[in-house]
């Protein structure tokens, strides 16, 4: 017996097919990136994105080999630091913003609103507000040009807080009077029970640090005083000077660069849009 297959509606293929189109529209820009990626930095800058850029006549892998050999092989280095500060900061802040906010979001204790409000009074601050106290801070704690001065001012997102605050919000008190009732401390409350029901916004929060953390480039710009401590965003940018642009290493390194937020995202995409929307049913 056959299945029967549901017909499109003329409006339904209306939609399909302007979907399509603006989904082109966004991926063209990043398919026109990959694509001159393969070729000389300078036919970009030079003729634009043209038809033989779109189909291109040929492929070199030149660019990506400069990027493990050109401008004295920092590019391996800077990537490197840039794994290690993006794990460090998305794990850290994972781990204490979801602490605090299940604390605020689970128990009673005077001040709980005013240090809701609080929260969120932080959250609107800009960070060009803080950077001269932040910046007399880890000159006071000698961490400048160091990977602690890069973390410790970020370790706690109040973003972050609220989110895990308004998810915690939402799971029902039950299961902790469970397992209060099987002898199970506070602590271990959150970390078996708690912690698994809380996936789903850890995989949104870890896509939303992953990346803020990759792409930040105002503080690092400020911590960093030497080039083998350079993350992605500074040492691109210190391709371009004043005496010569090296656009080859700086498309193939932006294409590359890309790579691992590419991969943190499909990893945790099915908890993307299952996390946002819980934490915020109720609040």
């Amino acid at each position: 017996m056959a299945i029967p297959t549901k017909r499109l509606t003329t409006s339904e293929l209306g939609v399909y097919i302007i979907l399509t189109i603006v989904g082109v529209l966004f991926l063209f820009p990043i398919y026109a990136l990959i694509l001159s990626s393969f070729r000389p930095g300078r036919d970009l800058m030079r003729y634009g994105i043209t038809f033989s850029s779109i189909i291109p006549d040929f492929f070199s892998t030149n660019n990506y080999a400069a990027l493990l050999t050109g401008h004295r092989g920092e590019y391996p280095v800077w990537y490197r630091n840039s794994l290690i500060l993006a794990c460090s900061q998305t794990i850290l802040t994972l781990a204490f913003s979801s602490f605090v906010g299940y604390g605020i979001g689970i128990y009673q204790f005077k001040g709980k609103n005013a240090l809701t409000i609080l929260v969120l009074l932080i959250m609107i601050v800009p960070l060009q507000i803080l950077i001269l106290p932040l910046y007399k801070i880890m000159t006071t704690l000698h961490a400048m040009n160091s990977f602690p001065g890069l973390l410790l001012p970020f370790i706690v997102s109040p973003f972050a807080i609220f989110f895990f605050r308004q998810y915690a919000s939402g799971i029902p008190r039950d299961y902790f009077d469970a397992g209060r009732i099987d002898g199970l401390s506070e602590y271990a409350i959150f970390r078996k029970i708690s912690v698994p029901l809380m996936i789903p916004a850890y995989g949104a929060m870890a896509i939303l640090i992953a990346q803020q953390t990759w792409n930040n480039f105002l503080w690092p710009l400020i911590v960093i005083q030497t080039s083998n401590m350079f993350t992605l965003t500074i040492g691109l940018n210190s391709l371009l000077t004043p005496y010569g642009n090296n656009y080859d290493m700086l498309i193939a390194g932006s294409c590359a660069a890309s790579v691992p937020i590419i991969i943190v995202f499909f990893f945790f995409q099915r908890f993307f849009i299952s996390g946002l929307t819980t934490g915020g049913i109720k609040g």
